[in-house]
């Protein structure tokens, strides 16, 4: 059986390994009040290189946390990175997301009957921003409603035994 092949999109992912740290600030909506929330993400390489992880965790300043795991694989017939994505809101898993890359940032889409959210992650000069704005109902522009602003967090080094 031939399997796909790590390309440009997996390449492109490299940049986003390791542990980030940082802040995620939610802009106020009909869900809640704008608010600011700790935030750690991770991307690690998975399936033999095939794909990368993400999980993240916000921890609000009282203690509440919102945790999801996002995984990105490229579609072996065009040339389109995939996200598949869950989180601890309650709302079952959907179909992947279809993401693009440009100038290296990659741009995602999710649709659902509710909406749609538009997610763009770049790393640029040691950071990482996540921004995410949401189109609802006949809306014709996104309104921001979150952005993370993180940076790498040095691995430890490797213990002598």
């Amino acid at each position: 059986m031939d399997r796909p092949l790590p390309g440009s999109a997996h390449e492109a992912l490299e940049s986003f390994l390791g542990h980030w740290s940082g802040t995620t600030q939610w802009e106020a909506t009909a869900w809640g009040p704008a608010r600011a929330a700790a935030s750690e993400v991770v991307f690690a390489r998975a399936a033999a290189g095939l794909a990368v992880t993400m999980s993240y965790r916000h921890t609000d300043a009282d203690g509440t946390k919102t945790e999801g795991v996002g995984v990105f694989t490229v579609d072996p017939d065009r040339p389109d990175t995939l996200w598949y994505h869950v989180n601890s809101m309650g709302l079952p898993p959907e179909a992947p997301a279809r993401a693009s890359w440009l100038d290296g940032t990659l741009t995602i889409e999710r649709r659902s009957d509710r909406g749609t959210a538009r997610h763009t992650l770049r790393v640029d000069g040691g950071q990482l921003t996540h921004a995410a704005g949401l189109r609802l109902g006949s809306a014709s522009e996104f309104s921001p409603f979150m952005t993370t602003v993180c940076r790498r967090v040095p691995e430890p080094a490797p213990v002598a035994v």
